[in-house]
């Protein structure tokens, strides 16, 4: 009822797992993932416990096959389950159960595995693992590119509704809320894999403008950014405004930056500017004003500008 492809970089030892179904939410019941662990499928008539169950055991020192053997043993319904484990080492275990619905199975190439049953044809889990190593960029790129090759060999028999993708380290996190790079669902679609897509766009244009507001001291800072590091933040949420197709809320934060940095004139105007695309942001503005991080609020920047 769903395919799913695990992977990972040999480069920056990251795992990823990418999973698309006809079934509505289908990231939190099938993907699992720990930063430095391992990354885990859980599908075919689910038991989500494989997943962290299964991360507990490899977190404490067991392969992924004697952790997938161990659950195994305890399931009296192992038969109609599907579970893949790729740890942080691109070891591979995983298990398909012999009452898994047809077409089912598992194509592993190196560090890579897909797994999928109730799939329209055999040609869908090849196509995956060969849509993953023909594509570029990073990993996420790559694990949606095999994703999508296998919807376009048939996917799901029953048809599209949900997709999955998560991305994490391959060094252990500090912090139990660090070492997550990307975590992204769309439950519910006509075409889920492409609406991910998108929204790995939005997620890196949304990167670059935490990046270029939230740093600390960007906006919050008692002295005002100014020289390269303004440029760099004024540059970054340019980047930000063009991917996510002109919203103006990066100029208002352009113009934030640059009447805390004295440069009043080009302020008033990069804010009048979001002002006149989208009116609603004047209570953002003045809200700016009133705990004193801007210098004046939305009456006085707007006669400014049109001096």
């Amino acid at each position: 009822m769903t395919f799913s492809l695990l992977a990972r970089d040999a480069t920056t030892g990251q795992l990823g797992v990418a999973t698309a179904t006809h079934a509505f939410g289908a990231g939190p019941l099938a993907d699992h993932t720990r930063p430095g662990v391992a990354a885990i499928a859980t599908q075919s008539f689910v038991e989500v416990s494989y997943g962290p169950r299964g991360l507990d055991l490899i977190d404490a020192g067991a392969s992924p096959s004697q952790a997938l053997d161990q659950l195994l043993a305890q399931d009296a319904d192992r038969e109609i389950r599907q579970v893949a484990y790729l740890d942080v080492h691109g070891v591979i275990a995983q298990h398909t159960g012999s009452r898994c619905v047809p077409s089912c199975g598992s194509v592993v190439r190196g560090s890579v595995i897909a797994i999928g049953n109730m799939l329209a044809n055999d040609d869908v889990l090849p196509a995956m693992v060969e849509g993953f190593d023909a594509a570029e960029g990073d990993l996420a790129d790559r694990l949606l590119a095999g994703l999508s090759a296998g919807d376009r060999a048939g996917g799901d028999a029953r048809g599209r509704m949900s997709a999955a993708l998560r991305v994490v380290t391959g060094e252990r996190a500090a912090q139990p809320w660090q070492g997550t790079l990307v975590d992204l669902r769309i439950d519910l679609d006509a075409d889920p894999i492409a609406r991910l897509v998108d929204a790995l766009r939005t997620h890196r244009a949304y990167g670059i403008f935490f990046e270029s507001v939230f740093a600390p001291g960007l906006v919050t800072g008692e002295v005002p950014v100014t020289g390269a590091e303004l440029e760099r933040a004024l540059a970054g949420l340019d980047e930000t405004r063009a991917a996510l197709g002109g919203d103006p809320e990066p100029a208002a934060w352009q113009g934030v930056l640059l009447l805390r940095a004295g440069r009043e004139d080009e302020g008033c105007a990069k804010i009048a500017e979001a002002l006149a695309a989208r009116p609603e942001l004047s209570r953002f503005v003045d809200g700016l004003a009133e705990i004193g991080t801007l210098p004046y609020g939305v009456s006085e920047i707007l006669r400014r500008a049109a001096a």
